[in-house]
């Protein structure tokens, strides 16, 4: 059961879901971009003495150099700028929501560049009240403290980031044997860190500190995060048969449990009846495309 593929899913998601409360705490006390870089390669470090046989599959990945560097652009630096600049113009209630309605996007991607992997009438109106969702927590974001000219725009950035995680998981699904998954987590990782560590410095300027305790922890536990939980996405999409949208639906655990978190550990954050609306629509959008799947047999 421990290596089963939904198991898996479910404490990757886990995992993903605490990422909101650490990334609102860390940013308190420094920049996006530059706390974001640090956080991935530093993850991406964290990865590489668990690879066994580094030294042959390092020969692999220098057969493999652009796909893992496309994968670090796309699924680390572009995902994550946009994640975190998303994140950090909107409550960590609200981003968890929106975030965890990512497998709605991913059904989209998955239709038009996963064979197979089509969408239907069930999935076209799971994305419908999915996307409905969406729309009922944007309009009642001010009964969640979001006020101000910069949240629409960070709503609609974390759409994109959306989007951009469908394609990046793309990338991954279809390349099932090539790059061990280790391999390509950790050095996609050290790339797009390092890339969004560069970004961080000439455009927001350089935090040189000194930051308190709570930035240490929260920075220690989004990179321990992150080298887990994308290590086992990657070797999870990367196993025969497994479809992207069907695994992606396992991620609305992420604006369920990633909401209650901020909830009930952020300052200024706390459920509102327009809120639980929204999150129990993205969730219902989701649910239908498992019962799918499940009717199915996939």
């Amino acid at each position: 059961m421990l290596n089963s593929t939904i198991f898996l899913a479910i404490i990757a998601c886990i995992l993903w879901s605490t990422a909101f409360v650490g990334i609102k705490i860390g940013l308190q006390h420094t920049t996006p971009f530059q706390f974001a870089g640090i956080r991935f390669f530093t993850s991406g470090l964290l990865i590489l003495p668990f690879i066994p046989n580094l030294k042959e599959k390092l020969v692999v990945a220098r057969q493999n150099i652009r796909k893992i560097l496309l994968v670090g652009f796309i699924q680390s630096f572009l995902q994550y700028a946009f994640f975190y600049k998303g994140v950090d113009m909107v409550p960590g209630s609200l981003g968890a929501m929106l975030i965890g309605s990512g497998p709605i996007f991913i059904a989209i991607v998955a239709h038009f560049f996963m064979p197979g992997d089509r969408l239907n009438k069930r999935k076209i109106i799971s994305i419908l009240v999915g996307l409905t969702g969406i729309i009922i927590i944007s309009l009642g974001r001010k009964q969640m403290g979001a006020v101000g000219p910069l949240v629409g725009l960070g709503i609609v950035i974390l759409i994109i980031n959306n989007f951009l995680t469908g394609f990046g998981n793309l990338l991954v699904a279809k390349d099932k044997k090539q790059i061990p998954p280790l391999i390509l987590s950790s050095f996609s990782m050290i790339f797009g860190g390092a890339l969004l560590f560069i970004l961080g410095v000439t455009t927001e300027g350089y935090q040189s500190g000194p930051f308190p305790l709570e930035y240490w922890l929260s920075l220690g536990w989004l990179s321990f995060l992150s080298a887990a939980a994308i290590s086992i996405w990657y070797t999870l999409l990367k196993r025969p048969g497994v479809k992207l949208s069907t695994l992606n639906m396992w991620k609305f655990i992420i604006p369920v449990l990633g909401a209650v978190l901020s909830w009930l550990i952020l300052p200024n954050e706390h459920p509102t009846l327009i809120a639980v609306a929204g999150m129990v629509l993205v969730g219902l959008s989701l649910v239908i495309l498992n019962i799918n799947v499940r009717k199915r047999g996939l």
